[in-house]
């Protein structure tokens, strides 16, 4: 049991109604949650305003409440604090009542546009072969050491940081690498929370469904880095023109790393690869198995946490060149007559342009490309021409299939797809519903050295349709057919 105005500490309070020295049992932010001796905290959301649900969470036990302005009407017994933004106060709330995790480990955050979710998830499988217990909060799922739980936001509520962080330190976690979205920086979520280092990847347009002007979306990226201690490192990509803008105001220890600018932390490609990259790192060459000129910088970012966190140069480049892909993001398996699969989840115009471009550089141009595309179900629909037209303009043939139709007939998005194909390319496409089939001729077209690219989903293993989930794994079904295929 934790006391109130234990738990209120840091918390900017404006006005109290009630006394802070009561027992509580736990925080709720969802009304529905709330049950005996809980603290409620309103959340002004997108969709609701946990201000309307202020009485609902009274009557199901709370016996405090922490609010932006009081109700009309105050019950007996209960205390109502009043703050300036509930976000953060629900930020300060969690810690303390957690104990400070963060503070009881190493956490560092890597924020940007692209590679956040690699960079993460690389540097916990790094620190993992180097013989640590690690943490990872990323998009994809939360790691506690060996235990995996399922990620439902880019960066969770605070509540649900601090409580993964908690079981972290339980569990005798040394080091935790967690994903910083805009979204989680804006609604105050990774406030409170004690960082070691942040890293920054790079920016580029996205998410101005939710900021209004990329200014903005850079400025919030920027307050991540402005909110680190001078105990931290900040990390950052100086070839991109916002890197250095993220350095401005931080007290932390400044660092950067570049392919093409003098930084403290310089990589060179000095071969480029389908099954990798050779990289000259500061002056020593390393043998990584990522590919494409992206992952040259992701790895360099991994590198420089790693130095700064502690690992030895020689240790550091060795554990660089074991990483594997992240799942789903550029996997490739070689057949026997030597066709490359390669599996990636770009299901975005832009991701897809960047895979096929890197392709693009790698590749000989004496074999053939065959790409295989879908696109969602009851998602985006203003992309599907545009990632037809990717696919069909930057690959030999293109496949266009269905990728999780979820309760969208997958003819009528395919023929939305189709819509995007120019006339030079229409000869280079065919349309095939069936996602098994589809891969499958693929694998019937290819010959020797023939390079095939399965976009689209990527580490979701499954395919959605009416609803009903059935097993789906690309790099799974590519690898049996080729097989059966004897190529």
């Amino acid at each position: 049991m934790k006391i109130l105005k234990d738990i209120l500490y840091k918390v900017a309070i404006e006005a109290v109604k009630g006394s802070t020295d009561v027992a509580i049992n736990s925080i709720d932010f969802d009304s529905r949650k709330v049950s005996l001796n809980d603290v409620f905290v309103a959340i002004r959301g997108s969709v609701s305003d946990g201000h309307n649900f202020i009485e609902k969470a009274v009557n199901q036990g709370a016996i405090a409440v922490v609010c932006e302005e009081f109700p009309e009407r105050i019950i007996n017994g209960v205390t109502y604090i009043q703050v300036k933004n509930t976000n953060e106060a629900l930020a300060f709330l969690a810690n303390n009542f957690y104990d400070n995790p963060s503070s009881q480990l190493r956490l560092v955050g890597i924020t940007g546009t692209n590679g956040k979710t690699t960079v993460a998830s690389l540097l916990y499988q790094l620190f993992k072969k180097a013989g640590y217990k690690v943490g990872l909060l990323s998009t994809v799922k939360i790691l506690v050491d060996e235990y995996e739980y399922k990620a439902t936001h880019t960066t969770p509520d605070s509540l649900t940081i601090n409580h993964y962080l908690n079981e972290m330190v339980n569990e005798g976690c040394e080091f935790c690498f967690m994903e910083v979205s805009s979204h989680g920086i804006d609604q105050k979520r990774t406030e409170a929370l004690q960082f070691e280092g942040g890293v920054f990847t790079n920016l580029s347009h996205d998410h101005l469904d939710y900021h209004s002007s990329f200014a903005e979306y850079r400025d919030v990226k920027k307050s991540f880095f402005d909110g680190l201690t001078k105990s931290a490192f900040a990390l950052t990509n100086v070839d991109d023109k916002n890197g250095s803008v993220m350095l401005q105001n931080t007290k932390a220890r400044k660092l950067s790393y570049a392919l093409k600018s003098y930084a403290d932390y310089k990589a060179q490609i000095l071969e480029s690869q389908l099954t990798g990259l050779l990289l000259k790192i500061n002056d020593n060459e390393v043998w990584v198995k990522l590919i494409g000129n992206f992952n040259a910088y992701n790895m360099l970012a991994i590198y420089g946490v790693a130095i700064e966190l502690g690992i030895e140069k020689i240790e550091a480049l060795r554990l660089l060149s074991e990483l594997v892909s992240v799942a789903g993001r550029f996997q490739f398996i070689i057949s026997k007559s030597k066709i490359t699969a390669i599996v990636d989840y770009a299901h975005t115009p832009d991701a897809l342009e960047n895979v096929l471009q890197t392709i693009s550089e790698i590749r000989t141009k004496n074999e053939q490309l065959i790409t295989v595309v879908g696109c969602g179900g009851d998602r985006d629909k203003t992309k599907r021409p545009i990632m037809a037209d990717v696919a069909s303009r930057l690959s030999d043939k293109a496949i266009l299939t269905s990728d999780n139709p979820r309760t969208e007939v997958p003819e009528t998005i395919i023929e939305d797809m189709e819509k995007g194909v120019e006339p030079q390319n229409f000869k280079k496409t065919v349309s095939i519903v069936d996602r098994k089939q589809a891969i499958k001729t693929a694998c019937i077209m290819a010959n020797e050295n023939d390079i095939i690219l399965i976009a689209g989903k990527g580490h979701e293993n499954y395919q959605e349709i009416n609803g009903v989930r059935h097993d789906f794994d690309d790099l799974k079904i590519v690898t049996e057919l080729l097989t059966q295929l004897n190529k």
